[in-house]
């Protein structure tokens, strides 16, 4: 391995996935939200700058051409489990909202990575497309989006503490009078779950097409010889 700035980051990343996973271990919510977000969206950015920086400054190495697609994968499986067991025990029951896009991201992850394994030398055939970039980006945006949910959740029950029902209630329908700082958080709680889950069901997409065409260009190796 080529200690290189590129490599170093690709290596970050790859610490970094685990580590969305125990700030949920260590830390109290909405302190576990927060550090969670902020060090899957810091990760994330890494992803763009290894690649720019590697190509920029010639240092393109077999160590990052094979850890950064790893590093990527283990990012968004992670912290997919993570926002799906926080989501199902809010609601106390399995959330389809976000266990389906779920499963069709972690099948086509697993089913390309065997893909890849069983071509052997012949795995550069499944190069990665401008359409499976996108697929992680959009990925990426909508984990941060739903981890921001999860911090803007916590506030408001915070603040709705001590309050019943009927004021509660009142004041998110404006028979009561207002308090900013609820409505607030009530509003960026409902706008940060649509989003999230509007683009998490986008990279579900992207990545089940992207899965077709790996299959697709892996196909004829998959035949039986007659």
């Amino acid at each position: 391995m080529q200690w290189n700035i590129p490599n170093i980051l690709t290596l970050i990343r790859l610490l970094a996935a685990p580590g969305v996973a125990i700030m949920f271990l260590y830390f109290a919510r909405p302190l576990a939200d927060w550090y969670a977000m902020i060090l899957f969206i810091l990760a994330s950015v890494t992803d763009f700058l290894d690649g720019y920086l590697a190509r920029k400054w010639k240092q393109e190495s077999r160590f990052g051409a094979m850890m950064d697609p790893i590093a990527d994968k283990a990012m968004v499986i992670i912290a997919l489990v993570i926002i799906t067991g926080l989501s199902s025990a809010e609601k106390l029951v399995m959330d389809p909202y976000i266990l389906l896009p779920a499963t069709i991201i972690l099948f086509r992850e697993v089913f390309v990575s065997g893909l890849r394994e069983y071509l052997g030398d012949k795995a550069n055939l499944l190069q990665v497309t401008s359409l499976a970039k996108w697929k992680t980006t959009v990925q990426m945006i909508a984990i941060s989006v739903l981890f921001a949910k999860g911090v803007f959740e916590h506030y408001k029950l915070n603040l709705s503490q001590g309050m019943d029902d009927t004021i509660y209630y009142g004041i998110l329908n404006g028979t009561v009078e207002d308090v900013n700082h609820l409505v607030w958080y009530v509003n960026a709680t409902d706008a940060s779950w649509s989003a999230g889950v509007f683009l998490l069901w986008v990279a579900a997409i992207l990545t089940f097409i992207t899965g077709c065409d790996y299959l697709r260009k892996g196909m004829p190796f998959l035949r039986e010889d007659k």
